[in-house]
Protein backbone atom coordinates (compact mmCIF):
# COMPACT_ATOMS: atom_id res chain seq x y z
CA UNK A 1 0.00 0.00 0.00
CA UNK A 2 1.28 3.05 -1.20
CA UNK A 3 2.02 5.92 1.74
CA UNK A 4 1.06 9.24 0.69
CA UNK A 5 2.68 11.86 3.11
CA UNK A 6 1.28 15.42 2.67
CA UNK A 7 4.09 18.08 2.44
CA UNK A 8 6.05 16.05 0.79
CA UNK A 9 4.42 16.50 -2.85
CA UNK A 10 3.46 19.93 -2.67
CA UNK A 11 0.31 18.89 -1.24
CA UNK A 12 -0.12 20.49 1.88
CA UNK A 13 -3.57 22.20 2.74
CA UNK A 14 -3.70 24.15 5.76
CA UNK A 15 -7.02 25.05 8.22
CA UNK A 16 -6.26 28.03 9.87
CA UNK A 17 -2.93 28.30 9.02
CA UNK A 18 -2.19 24.29 10.67
CA UNK A 19 -0.47 21.96 8.25
CA UNK A 20 -1.71 18.80 7.41
CA UNK A 21 2.26 17.39 7.18
CA UNK A 22 1.92 14.19 9.58
CA UNK A 23 -1.05 13.17 8.08
CA UNK A 24 -1.10 9.90 6.13
CA UNK A 25 -3.36 8.63 3.35
CA UNK A 26 -3.27 5.69 1.55
CA UNK A 27 -3.47 7.41 -2.06
CA UNK A 28 -4.28 10.81 -3.55
CA UNK A 29 -7.78 9.82 -4.21
CA UNK A 30 -8.47 9.04 -0.70
CA UNK A 31 -7.09 12.36 0.24
CA UNK A 32 -9.53 13.87 -1.42
CA UNK A 33 -12.23 12.07 -0.97
CA UNK A 34 -11.81 12.26 3.12
CA UNK A 35 -10.53 15.72 3.46
CA UNK A 36 -13.76 16.86 4.19
CA UNK A 37 -14.32 14.66 7.38
CA UNK A 38 -10.51 15.19 8.06
CA UNK A 39 -10.02 18.19 8.30
CA UNK A 40 -12.11 18.33 11.71
CA UNK A 41 -8.62 16.78 13.06
CA UNK A 42 -6.41 20.05 12.48
CA UNK A 43 -9.86 21.76 13.87
CA UNK A 44 -9.11 19.52 16.87
CA UNK A 45 -12.83 19.33 17.09
CA UNK A 46 -14.10 16.36 19.10
CA UNK A 47 -15.20 12.97 17.67
CA UNK A 48 -18.88 12.79 16.73
CA UNK A 49 -19.45 9.45 18.36
CA UNK A 50 -21.93 9.13 21.52
CA UNK A 51 -19.07 8.96 24.08
CA UNK A 52 -17.13 12.31 22.77
CA UNK A 53 -14.85 12.11 25.99
CA UNK A 54 -13.13 8.57 25.04
CA UNK A 55 -11.10 9.25 22.72
CA UNK A 56 -9.09 11.42 24.28
CA UNK A 57 -6.49 13.54 22.84
CA UNK A 58 -5.41 12.28 19.65
CA UNK A 59 -2.61 13.31 17.20
CA UNK A 60 -2.64 14.24 14.26
CA UNK A 61 -1.44 11.81 12.70
CA UNK A 62 -4.02 9.35 12.96
CA UNK A 63 -4.86 7.62 9.87
CA UNK A 64 -8.76 7.89 8.94
CA UNK A 65 -9.11 5.60 6.23
CA UNK A 66 -7.77 1.75 5.11
CA UNK A 67 -7.25 1.78 1.41
CA UNK A 68 -9.30 3.68 -1.20
CA UNK A 69 -12.66 3.04 -1.54
CA UNK A 70 -13.09 2.72 2.45
CA UNK A 71 -13.86 4.60 5.00
CA UNK A 72 -12.97 4.54 9.24
CA UNK A 73 -13.90 8.48 10.20
CA UNK A 74 -16.86 8.33 11.98
CA UNK A 75 -18.41 10.50 10.05
CA UNK A 76 -19.70 8.72 7.49
CA UNK A 77 -22.82 8.66 5.29
CA UNK A 78 -26.06 7.18 6.25
CA UNK A 79 -24.72 3.88 8.16
CA UNK A 80 -26.99 1.44 9.65
CA UNK A 81 -25.48 0.98 13.51
CA UNK A 82 -26.33 -2.32 14.98
CA UNK A 83 -25.00 -1.43 18.64
CA UNK A 84 -23.12 1.09 20.15
CA UNK A 85 -19.45 0.96 19.09
CA UNK A 86 -18.51 3.39 16.90
CA UNK A 87 -15.11 3.63 15.05
CA UNK A 88 -12.51 5.75 16.17
CA UNK A 89 -8.89 6.89 14.51
CA UNK A 90 -6.06 4.96 13.82
CA UNK A 91 -2.98 5.53 14.44
CA UNK A 92 0.08 5.36 11.74
CA UNK A 93 1.41 2.10 10.87
CA UNK A 94 4.12 0.81 13.24
CA UNK A 95 7.83 0.04 11.96
CA UNK A 96 8.96 -3.29 11.45
CA UNK A 97 13.01 -3.49 11.33
CA UNK A 98 14.73 -4.33 8.37
CA UNK A 99 16.45 -7.89 9.70
CA UNK A 100 13.04 -9.36 10.75
CA UNK A 101 11.85 -11.98 8.60
CA UNK A 102 8.63 -10.56 6.31
CA UNK A 103 5.86 -12.49 4.57
CA UNK A 104 5.30 -11.72 0.99
CA UNK A 105 2.54 -9.19 1.93
CA UNK A 106 4.65 -7.03 4.29
CA UNK A 107 5.44 -4.00 2.01
CA UNK A 108 2.58 -3.96 -0.33
CA UNK A 109 -0.23 -5.55 1.74
CA UNK A 110 -0.42 -8.14 -1.29
CA UNK A 111 -0.53 -12.11 0.02
CA UNK A 112 1.54 -13.80 -3.06
CA UNK A 113 2.09 -16.74 -2.30
CA UNK A 114 -0.71 -17.91 -0.73
CA UNK A 115 -3.91 -17.18 -2.75
CA UNK A 116 -2.25 -19.75 -5.83
CA UNK A 117 -1.17 -22.41 -3.49
CA UNK A 118 -2.08 -25.96 -4.20
CA UNK A 119 -2.66 -26.31 0.01
CA UNK A 120 -5.70 -24.00 -0.33
CA UNK A 121 -6.78 -27.40 -1.81
CA UNK A 122 -4.74 -30.22 -0.16
CA UNK A 123 -3.99 -30.47 3.41
CA UNK A 124 -0.66 -30.71 3.78
CA UNK A 125 0.72 -33.06 6.30
CA UNK A 126 3.86 -30.97 8.01
CA UNK A 127 7.50 -32.34 8.41
CA UNK A 128 8.86 -33.39 11.98
CA UNK A 129 10.89 -29.66 10.93
CA UNK A 130 8.15 -27.62 10.32
CA UNK A 131 6.42 -29.04 13.47
CA UNK A 132 9.26 -27.86 15.59
CA UNK A 133 8.77 -24.45 14.05
CA UNK A 134 5.38 -24.13 14.78
CA UNK A 135 6.03 -25.17 18.32
CA UNK A 136 8.74 -22.27 18.55
CA UNK A 137 6.25 -19.76 16.69
CA UNK A 138 3.35 -20.97 18.66
CA UNK A 139 5.18 -20.52 22.19
CA UNK A 140 6.33 -16.57 21.04
CA UNK A 141 2.49 -16.02 19.99
CA UNK A 142 1.44 -17.09 23.39
CA UNK A 143 3.71 -15.09 24.97
CA UNK A 144 2.56 -12.52 22.82
CA UNK A 145 -0.79 -12.64 23.95
CA UNK A 146 -0.59 -13.05 27.67
CA UNK A 147 1.49 -9.22 27.57
CA UNK A 148 -1.62 -7.87 26.39
CA UNK A 149 -4.06 -9.44 28.31
CA UNK A 150 -1.85 -7.89 31.13
CA UNK A 151 -2.53 -4.19 30.59
CA UNK A 152 -6.30 -4.96 29.84
CA UNK A 153 -8.29 -2.56 31.95
CA UNK A 154 -10.89 0.37 31.74
CA UNK A 155 -9.39 3.23 30.00
CA UNK A 156 -6.70 1.46 27.98
CA UNK A 157 -6.85 2.45 24.65
CA UNK A 158 -7.39 -0.50 22.27
CA UNK A 159 -4.24 0.52 20.22
CA UNK A 160 -2.56 0.40 23.49
CA UNK A 161 -3.11 -3.28 23.09
CA UNK A 162 -1.94 -3.29 19.88
CA UNK A 163 1.59 -1.51 20.98
CA UNK A 164 2.15 -4.27 23.12
CA UNK A 165 1.58 -7.13 20.72
CA UNK A 166 3.33 -5.16 17.99
CA UNK A 167 6.86 -4.76 20.39
CA UNK A 168 6.75 -7.80 22.25
CA UNK A 169 6.65 -9.25 18.76
CA UNK A 170 9.58 -7.64 17.59
CA UNK A 171 11.53 -8.40 20.60
CA UNK A 172 10.78 -12.07 19.80
CA UNK A 173 12.71 -11.66 16.70
CA UNK A 174 9.01 -11.97 14.71
CA UNK A 175 6.62 -10.32 12.15
CA UNK A 176 2.56 -10.01 13.33
CA UNK A 177 0.85 -11.41 10.60
CA UNK A 178 -1.80 -9.02 10.26
CA UNK A 179 0.20 -5.97 9.44
CA UNK A 180 -1.08 -4.87 6.51
CA UNK A 181 -2.09 -8.58 5.37
CA UNK A 182 -4.84 -7.35 2.62
CA UNK A 183 -4.18 -3.75 4.16
CA UNK A 184 -4.99 -4.67 7.43
CA UNK A 185 -3.82 -1.53 9.09
CA UNK A 186 -2.44 -3.43 12.86
CA UNK A 187 -0.40 -5.93 14.44
CA UNK A 188 -3.59 -7.50 16.09
CA UNK A 189 -6.67 -7.76 16.10
CA UNK A 190 -9.27 -6.21 19.02
CA UNK A 191 -12.94 -6.81 18.84
CA UNK A 192 -14.99 -5.44 21.55
CA UNK A 193 -18.49 -6.23 22.77
CA UNK A 194 -20.35 -6.82 19.24
CA UNK A 195 -17.91 -7.21 17.52
CA UNK A 196 -17.40 -10.69 16.10
CA UNK A 197 -14.04 -10.26 14.59
CA UNK A 198 -11.56 -8.21 13.27
CA UNK A 199 -11.94 -5.26 14.59
CA UNK A 200 -9.40 -2.82 14.50
CA UNK A 201 -7.78 -1.15 17.67
CA UNK A 202 -7.95 2.44 17.43
CA UNK A 203 -7.88 5.59 19.84
CA UNK A 204 -11.35 4.03 22.17
CA UNK A 205 -10.74 3.28 25.78
CA UNK A 206 -11.96 0.26 26.99
CA UNK A 207 -14.52 1.23 29.29
CA UNK A 208 -15.80 -1.11 32.81
CA UNK A 209 -18.29 -4.14 31.32
CA UNK A 210 -16.58 -4.03 28.12
CA UNK A 211 -15.64 -7.71 26.55
CA UNK A 212 -12.61 -7.57 24.25
CA UNK A 213 -11.47 -10.47 21.87
CA UNK A 214 -7.48 -10.20 21.09
CA UNK A 215 -6.18 -12.10 18.65
CA UNK A 216 -2.74 -12.40 17.89
CA UNK A 217 -0.79 -14.10 14.80
CA UNK A 218 2.78 -14.30 14.68
CA UNK A 219 5.59 -15.39 11.34
CA UNK A 220 8.45 -16.82 13.28
CA UNK A 221 11.00 -18.98 10.76
CA UNK A 222 8.79 -18.95 8.02
CA UNK A 223 5.49 -20.24 10.11
CA UNK A 224 2.93 -18.34 11.14
CA UNK A 225 1.01 -19.45 14.68
CA UNK A 226 -2.38 -18.22 15.50
CA UNK A 227 -4.48 -17.65 18.58
CA UNK A 228 -6.71 -15.43 20.49
CA UNK A 229 -8.61 -14.82 23.98
CA UNK A 230 -12.06 -12.97 24.86
CA UNK A 231 -11.03 -10.78 27.99
CA UNK A 232 -13.32 -8.86 30.47
CA UNK A 233 -13.06 -5.03 31.35
CA UNK A 234 -13.88 -4.57 34.99
CA UNK A 235 -16.98 -5.53 36.13
CA UNK A 236 -19.00 -7.47 33.61
CA UNK A 237 -22.73 -8.48 33.67
CA UNK A 238 -23.49 -12.05 34.35
CA UNK A 239 -25.26 -12.62 30.44
CA UNK A 240 -21.41 -11.66 28.89
CA UNK A 241 -19.99 -13.94 32.06
CA UNK A 242 -21.62 -16.95 30.76
CA UNK A 243 -21.38 -15.57 27.31
CA UNK A 244 -17.22 -15.78 27.00
CA UNK A 245 -17.32 -18.72 29.37
CA UNK A 246 -19.67 -20.83 26.90
CA UNK A 247 -17.50 -20.07 24.11
CA UNK A 248 -14.18 -21.22 26.24
CA UNK A 249 -15.89 -24.84 26.57
CA UNK A 250 -16.96 -24.42 22.94
CA UNK A 251 -13.50 -24.73 21.85
CA UNK A 252 -12.39 -27.24 24.55
CA UNK A 253 -15.07 -29.46 23.74
CA UNK A 254 -13.97 -29.56 19.97
CA UNK A 255 -10.19 -29.84 21.09
CA UNK A 256 -11.45 -32.87 22.89
CA UNK A 257 -12.53 -34.85 19.99
CA UNK A 258 -9.27 -34.06 17.80
CA UNK A 259 -7.37 -37.48 16.62
CA UNK A 260 -6.53 -39.09 13.11
CA UNK A 261 -9.60 -40.22 11.63
CA UNK A 262 -12.15 -37.81 12.75
CA UNK A 263 -14.24 -35.89 9.89
CA UNK A 264 -13.14 -32.10 10.17
CA UNK A 265 -17.12 -31.36 9.95
CA UNK A 266 -17.46 -33.13 13.51
CA UNK A 267 -16.23 -30.18 14.94
CA UNK A 268 -19.06 -27.88 13.99
CA UNK A 269 -21.55 -30.36 15.42
CA UNK A 270 -19.51 -30.26 18.57
CA UNK A 271 -19.01 -27.02 19.07
CA UNK A 272 -22.56 -26.28 17.55
CA UNK A 273 -24.85 -28.48 19.90
CA UNK A 274 -23.02 -26.75 23.25
CA UNK A 275 -23.57 -23.08 22.26
CA UNK A 276 -27.22 -23.98 21.31
CA UNK A 277 -27.56 -25.81 24.89
CA UNK A 278 -26.51 -22.80 26.91
CA UNK A 279 -28.71 -20.19 24.39
CA UNK A 280 -26.24 -18.86 21.69
CA UNK A 281 -25.74 -18.71 18.90
CA UNK A 282 -22.92 -19.57 16.32
CA UNK A 283 -21.41 -16.97 13.55
CA UNK A 284 -21.07 -18.66 10.48
CA UNK A 285 -19.37 -16.04 8.11
CA UNK A 286 -15.75 -17.22 9.84
CA UNK A 287 -14.25 -20.41 10.18
CA UNK A 288 -10.74 -21.99 11.88
CA UNK A 289 -8.19 -23.30 8.66
CA UNK A 290 -5.08 -24.88 8.24
CA UNK A 291 -1.71 -22.78 8.90
CA UNK A 292 1.65 -23.16 8.77
CA UNK A 293 4.22 -21.44 6.12
CA UNK A 294 0.82 -19.66 5.02
CA UNK A 295 -1.20 -17.92 7.08
CA UNK A 296 -4.65 -19.54 5.79
CA UNK A 297 -4.73 -22.67 3.67
CA UNK A 298 -6.76 -25.76 3.53
CA UNK A 299 -8.72 -27.01 6.00
CA UNK A 300 -11.84 -24.81 6.29
CA UNK A 301 -13.09 -25.48 10.01
CA UNK A 302 -16.90 -24.21 9.82
CA UNK A 303 -18.43 -24.42 13.60
CA UNK A 304 -21.83 -24.58 12.72
CA UNK A 305 -23.87 -27.88 12.39
CA UNK A 306 -24.60 -29.28 9.31
CA UNK A 307 -21.60 -28.08 7.44
CA UNK A 308 -19.99 -29.44 4.01
CA UNK A 309 -16.24 -29.71 5.68
CA UNK A 310 -14.28 -31.93 3.44
CA UNK A 311 -11.89 -34.60 4.77
CA UNK A 312 -10.24 -36.68 7.85
CA UNK A 313 -7.59 -35.34 10.11
CA UNK A 314 -4.65 -37.18 9.59
CA UNK A 315 -1.13 -37.21 11.99
CA UNK A 316 1.03 -34.24 11.44
CA UNK A 317 -2.05 -31.80 9.99
CA UNK A 318 -2.15 -28.28 11.66
CA UNK A 319 -5.08 -25.67 11.54
CA UNK A 320 -7.00 -23.62 13.90
CA UNK A 321 -10.34 -23.94 15.40
CA UNK A 322 -11.74 -20.41 16.74
CA UNK A 323 -15.41 -20.32 17.70
CA UNK A 324 -17.70 -17.19 17.69
CA UNK A 325 -20.54 -17.55 19.82
CA UNK A 326 -23.28 -14.87 19.82
CA UNK A 327 -25.74 -13.76 22.21
CA UNK A 328 -28.13 -12.95 19.94
CA UNK A 329 -28.45 -14.27 16.17
CA UNK A 330 -25.42 -15.72 14.38
CA UNK A 331 -26.22 -13.31 11.23
CA UNK A 332 -23.59 -10.73 11.10
CA UNK A 333 -22.70 -7.45 9.65
CA UNK A 334 -19.67 -5.40 8.00
CA UNK A 335 -18.57 -2.00 8.84
CA UNK A 336 -18.01 0.44 6.18
CA UNK A 337 -13.78 -0.18 6.63
CA UNK A 338 -14.27 -3.53 5.48
CA UNK A 339 -12.63 -5.45 8.60
CA UNK A 340 -15.03 -5.17 11.61
CA UNK A 341 -17.52 -7.88 11.25
CA UNK A 342 -20.56 -6.86 13.85
CA UNK A 343 -23.34 -8.84 15.00
CA UNK A 344 -26.37 -8.25 13.09
CA UNK A 345 -28.76 -6.91 16.03
CA UNK A 346 -26.17 -5.31 18.27
CA UNK A 347 -25.65 -8.37 20.88
CA UNK A 348 -21.96 -9.27 21.98
CA UNK A 349 -19.88 -11.59 20.93
CA UNK A 350 -17.42 -14.08 22.05
CA UNK A 351 -14.23 -15.90 20.83
CA UNK A 352 -11.44 -17.82 21.66
CA UNK A 353 -8.72 -19.83 19.27
CA UNK A 354 -5.84 -22.33 19.59
CA UNK A 355 -3.77 -23.73 16.86
CA UNK A 356 -3.40 -27.42 17.16
CA UNK A 357 -1.22 -30.34 15.38
CA UNK A 358 -2.92 -33.85 15.00
CA UNK A 359 -0.49 -36.52 16.80
CA UNK A 360 -0.72 -40.33 16.27
CA UNK A 361 -2.55 -40.58 19.33
CA UNK A 362 -4.70 -36.79 19.76
CA UNK A 363 -3.62 -33.70 19.60
CA UNK A 364 -1.04 -31.19 21.10
CA UNK A 365 -2.50 -27.47 21.67
CA UNK A 366 0.31 -25.78 20.11
CA UNK A 367 -0.49 -21.95 21.31
CA UNK A 368 -1.62 -23.70 24.90
CA UNK A 369 -1.79 -21.81 27.86
CA UNK A 370 1.19 -21.59 29.97
CA UNK A 371 2.73 -21.63 33.74
CA UNK A 372 3.02 -18.08 33.35
CA UNK A 373 0.23 -17.22 31.69
CA UNK A 374 -1.99 -14.37 33.60
CA UNK A 375 -4.90 -16.13 35.91
CA UNK A 376 -7.59 -13.83 33.64
CA UNK A 377 -10.45 -16.51 33.90
CA UNK A 378 -12.57 -17.72 36.98
CA UNK A 379 -13.70 -20.35 36.19
CA UNK A 380 -10.17 -21.73 35.95
CA UNK A 381 -9.11 -21.19 39.56
CA UNK A 382 -12.09 -23.58 40.79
Amino acid sequence: MMVLQLGDCGLVPKVHGTEASSCRFCLLECFKSSWSSHKSVHLKAKLSSPDTQNSGSVSEGWLYCLKSGQARTPKLPYFDWTGSLRPYPISSKRVVPDQIDKPDWADDGIPKIEPSSGLQYTVEVKTPDQIQRMRETCHIAREVLDAAARIIQPGVMTDEIDRVVHEATIAAGGYPSPLNYNFFPKSCCTSVNEVICHGIPDARKLEDGDIVNVDVSVYYKGVHADLNETYFVGNIDEESCQLVKCTYECLEKAISIVKPGIRFREIGEVISRHASVSGFSVARSYCGHGIGELFHCAPNIPHYARNKAVGVMKAGQTFTIEPMINAGVWRDRMWPDGWTDVTADGKRSAQFEHTLLVTDTGVEVLTGRLQTSPSVFPWLNS
